[in-house]
C-alpha cells in the first residue's frame, strides 16, 4: 500500500492534460481586427476623406454658367431690361474662355449699356501674365489635394497600425495570462496529490504529521497563486474583447472554451508577414510618405508665395458680334481689359515666402530626425529580439535542470533520505522558472509586435 501511494505521489504530469477547448488563433484573431473594428473601420475613413478633397480641388476648374437678369416695370413703363449671361472655361495655366451674350431694353437703359436690338455675343479669352499665369491659388489647391492622397493613405496606415498593435498586446496578455492559469492549476493538482498521499502516510504511521502542515502550505500557497492568475486571465479577456467584432459593429465577447494558439512563437513572424532581421526600406515607412507629403504641400505653398512677388497683369480680349451677323467676322468690334498693380516693397510677400522658407527647412529636419531614429529603433528592437531569444533558450535549459533537480528529490524522498520541506523548495525553484519562460515567450512576442509597429505595414 505504501508504495501504490508513493507512486500516485510522485508519478504525475506537470503539463500533459486533455482539453476540449478551441484555439481562437492570432491570424484569425487580426483577421476579425482588420475587417470589422471600428477605430480600422475609422481609418478607412482618411481615404474617403482625400478623394472628397481632391474632388473638391477640381470643382475649381467646373465650366461655370453665369445668368444674372434685371428688369424694372413702372406704370406701364419699362424702365430697363439688362441680361448679362455667360459661359467660362477655367484652363490649368490660369487662362479662362468665355462665351456670353448680354441684352438691354428700355427707356431708361444706361448709355453705356446699350446694344443692339437682337442683343450682343461676346467670345473672350483672358490671360494672366505675371501671377497666376504658372501658378495660381487654384492649381496650388489641386496639386496639394494630390498630394493630400498619400498623406491621408500614410496617416491611415499609421491609425490602422496602432489599433492593430494594441489588439495584439492584448492578444499576449491573454496568452500569458491563461498559460500561468493552466500552470498553477497542475501545480495545484500535484500538490493535492501530495496532500492527500502524505496524509495517508501519516495515517499509517510512516510520516510525521507536522508533515501535512508543510503539504498543506504548498496547496494554501498554490491555491493563491491560481487566485490571483484568474483574476488576471478574467481582466485580460475583458481587454481582449474590445477588439472582436462583427459586421454592423456588432461587440462579441470571448467564449470561456476559446484558448490563444499554443505554437504563438513560431507562427507569430509569418503571421504578421516580417522578417526582423531582414532589410528595411524607410523611404517607404508611412511616417516618412506623411513628412514627405507634407513638405512636398508646403513646397507648393512657397511656389505660390513667391508667385506673389510678380506684378499682377491680366489681359482680356473679346470679340464682339450681334446674332444676326455671327458668320460675318468684324475684328474690329471688341472689348479689350487690362488690369496691373504692383506693390512697391513688397514687404507682405516676401514675408510670407521667407515664413514659407523657414516651414520647409523646419520640416526638413524632422524629416531626417524621423529617419535616423526609426532606423535606431528598428535596430534596437532587432537586438532585443534576438537577445530574447537567446535568453529563452537559456531560461529552457534551467527548466530542464529544474526539473530533473526536483525528480531527483522525489528518489530520494521515496527512499527516506530527503523531507517534504526539500521537495516543494525544488518545486518552488521549478515553478518559478517556468513563470519565467512564460514572461520571456510574453516579452519576446512584445518585442516582435513592437518591430511590426515601428515598421508599420498593416497588410
Amino acid at each position: 500500500m505504501k508504495k501504490i501511494i508513493l507512486f500516485l505521489f510522485f508519478t504525475f504530469s506537470l503539463f500533459a492534460q486533455e482539453r476540449d477547448s478551441k484555439e481562437l488563433t492570432f491570424n484569425e484573431y487580426l483577421g476579425y481586427v482588420k475587417k470589422y473594428h471600428p477605430l480600422v473601420k475609422q481609418a478607412d475613413l482618411k481615404l474617403n476623406e482625400a478623394q472628397a478633397n481632391l474632388m473638391q480641388a477640381r470643382g475649381a476648374f467646373d465650366p461655370k454658367i453665369e445668368v444674372d437678369f434685371d428688369k424694372k416695370q413702372f406704370k406701364d413703363k419699362e424702365y430697363y431690361s439688362i441680361l448679362n449671361s455667360s459661359f467660362k472655361v477655367p484652363t490649368w495655366y490660369g487662362i479662362e474662355l468665355k462665351a456670353g451674350f448680354d441684352n438691354a431694353e428700355g427707356i431708361y437703359v444706361n448709355p453705356e449699356n446699350t446694344l443692339p436690338n437682337s442683343g450682343l455675343t461676346s467670345l473672350g479669352i483672358s490671360v494672366p501674365i505675371g501671377q497666376g499665369l504658372f501658378i495660381n491659388q487654384r492649381m496650388a489647391d489641386l496639386r496639394k489635394a494630390k498630394i493630400a492622397r498619400n498623406l491621408n493613405i500614410a496617416e491611415r496606415n499609421l491609425q490602422a497600425i496602432e489599433v492593430i498593435y494594441e489588439a495584439s498586446v492584448s492578444y499576449m496578455n491573454w496568452k500569458r495570462s491563461y498559460d500561468e492559469v493552466k500552470l498553477y492549476e497542475t501545480y495545484l493538482e500535484n500538490a493535492l496529490i501530495r496532500y492527500n498521499g502524505v496524509s495517508k502516510l501519516i495515517e499509517q504511521g510512516d510520516k510525521p504529521a507536522i508533515d501535512s502542515v508543510e503539504a498543506g502550505i504548498a496547496v494554501k500557497t498554490r491555491r493563491l497563486n491560481l487566485e490571483d492568475a484568474k483574476l488576471k486571465l478574467t481582466k485580460a479577456k475583458l481587454d481582449l474583447s474590445n477588439y472582436l467584432w462583427l459586421e454592423n459593429n456588432i461587440p462579441l465577447e470571448l467564449n470561456d472554451n476559446l484558448q490563444p494558439e499554443n505554437l504563438l512563437s513560431k507562427t507569430i513572424k509569418e503571421t504578421l508577414q516580417i522578417n526582423e532581421l531582414g532589410t528595411v526600406d524607410i523611404a517607404n515607412h508611412p511616417k516618412i510618405q506623411a513628412l514627405d507629403a507634407k513638405i512636398n504641400m508646403l513646397k507648393v505653398d512657397r511656389k505660390l508665395k513667391a508667385n506673389a512677388l510678380l506684378p499682377k497683369l491680366d489681359l482680356s480680349y473679346n470679340y464682339l458680334s450681334e446674332p444676326s451677323y455671327i458668320d460675318n467676322y468684324r475684328f474690329e468690334d471688341y472689348k479689350v481689359g487690362v488690369n496691373f498693380s504692383f506693390p512697391l516693397f513688397l514687404r507682405k510677400e516676401r514675408g510670407s515666402l521667407k515664413l514659407a522658407d523657414l516651414k520647409i527647412k523646419d520640416s526638413e529636419f524632422g524629416l531626417q530626425f524621423e529617419r535616423r531614429n526609426l532606423e535606431n529603433k528598428i535596430e534596437a528592437q532587432q537586438q532585443e529580439i534576438t537577445s530574447l531569444q537567446t535568453q529563452r533558450e537559456y531560461n529552457s535549459k534551467l527548466v530542464k535542470d529544474f526539473t530533473m533537480l526536483l525528480n531527483a528529490e522525489d528518489r530520494l524522498f521515496e527512499m527516506g533520505e530527503s523531507s517534504l520541506f526539500i521537495i516543494n523548495s525544488r518545486e518552488n525553484s521549478l515553478v518559478s522558472s517556468q513563470i519565467n519562460e512564460i514572461a520571456l515567450e510574453n516579452r519576446y512576442l512584445n518585442a516582435i509586435i513592437g518591430l511590426y509597429k515601428t515598421l508599420a505595414n498593416p497588410q
